[in-house]
């Protein structure tokens, strides 16, 4: 006998009910990427994940593993460990593996948010009957390079974009894209955990500042992975230049070293040695908290993001942000904090925008964020899945 649920409305994950009999089919979907370590991609996952089980669906995700993996079968997901994010021949093996489980596991809707994995995916799927083939969606969380390879990620049935920045993206370089199939769904944070009056407690405070020796002094901080798109020397010159200006203010780096990048870490290891206002803090699990006692928080990529999830969770928590005003993060900026736009690369402009951030006595006036929430983006996804895929309840 077929279970049933609903379409999810826009609720914030904590606001769904447990599900009565409907006329929806309930559904298994897999999603597959590389890895479950860190990252937006990752967190993401496990919130769309999170939704499906709090909507009764089965939720599986396939992936190399992680550190993640433990928090995602606590929250009722399972977990398959399968090497399909490494660029190499030798992946293609993986493929009969994922086909098998597909047809074992009577997959309905199989979601690929990585290229490898995507190629990986493709192929299993295509080698199987009609009849038992799941529904096939990609998301595009990148600005890809364009290439054969990349173009994968715009094969699904049904192809999810993270921004219009994305969506523009596709369709102006990848060309013969249908462009019905594409679907805007922002990356979305929870209001119930990012808003203007969480704060980290005191004693988490105290602990954190006496860890970095930051003491009293304000904190400006980058978050992201050690990798060269991100900005480090811009945020070093930043830093300097408010040093300059006679601010006593701290610069965290907030983030891990990434293990392919190690020379880049360690170049920028060595360059914010020589500043005397910067600290770097390595990987840290409770970015929530270190956000909420920032006086600002910046974006300094070279090259236009496909979203800003920091961007956005600063914002949220009521932490102004000055960032490079292109791509996703010049979205979320221009919604809700047209102050922090800066324009690409121009140090100057950055140093007296953050400059007057940390002077301003009164509270930044932050839009409130009604357009990027957790429940819009877990239920637009899980509608989706519903909607594409419906045609396999043959199979429960």
């Amino acid at each position: 006998m077929a279970r049933y649920g609903r379409i999810l409305p826009d609720l914030g994950l904590q606001s769904l009910s447990p599900l009565k009999n409907t006329d929806i089919p309930l559904l298994t979907v897999a999603q597959i990427l590389p890895e479950l370590n860190s990252g937006g991609v990752e967190k993401g996952t496990l919130e769309v994940a999170a939704g499906l089980v709090e909507a009764g669906h089965r939720s599986i995700v396939i992936s190399g593993g992680g550190r993640l993996v433990e928090s995602l079968c606590a929250g009722g997901s399972e977990h398959v460990s399968m090497p399909v994010g490494r660029k190499s021949p030798l992946t293609l093996a993986t493929v009969p593996k994922l086909r098998s489980l597909l047809r074992r596991e009577k997959i309905d809707v199989l979601h690929a948010r990585s290229r490898v994995p995507a190629w990986v995916s493709l192929l299993a799927v295509r080698s199987l009957p009609k009849s038992v083939r799941p529904a096939f969606l990609t998301t595009v969380h990148g600005l890809y390079s364009v290439n054969r390879f990349s173009r994968i990620m715009t094969s699904g049935q049904r192809v999810e974009c993270v921004s219009e920045t994305v969506k523009d993206y596709v369709l102006n370089n990848y060309s013969g894209v249908d462009a019905g199939k594409l679907q805007l769904i922002y990356r979305g944070v929870d209001p119930n955990l990012y808003h203007p009056k969480f704060r980290a407690t005191a004693e988490w405070e105290q602990a954190f500042r006496t860890e970095f020796a930051v003491g009293s002094r304000p904190i400006v901080a980058l978050v992201g992975r050690l990798t060269r798109l991100k900005g480090h020397a811009d945020f070093l010159e930043l830093m300097a230049g408010l040093q300059a200006k006679g601010s006593d203010a701290v610069g965290l780096v907030v983030g891990g070293e990434d293990p392919r990048r190690a020379a880049y870490a360690a170049e920028v290891r060595a360059a914010a040695a020589k500043v005397s206002n910067v600290v770097l803090t390595d990987y840290r699990s409770d970015v929530r908290e270190i956000l909420s006692v920032c006086s600002a928080v910046v974006s300094l990529s070279s090259k236009p993001e496909s979203f800003g999830r920091t961007v956005l969770e600063s914002l949220a928590l009521g932490v102004p942000v000055a960032g490079y005003e292109h791509g996703g993060v010049g979205e979320i900026l221009n919604a809700m904090f047209a102050a922090g736009r800066v324009p690409v690369g121009e140090v100057d402009v950055l140093i007296e925008t953050v400059d007057q951030i940390l002077k301003n006595a009164e509270p930044a006036k932050i839009a409130e964020n009604t357009k990027f929430t957790l429940g819009q983006m877990v239920s637009d996804t899980v509608n989706l899945y519903q909607s594409v895929g419906s045609a396999n309840v043959h199979r429960m």
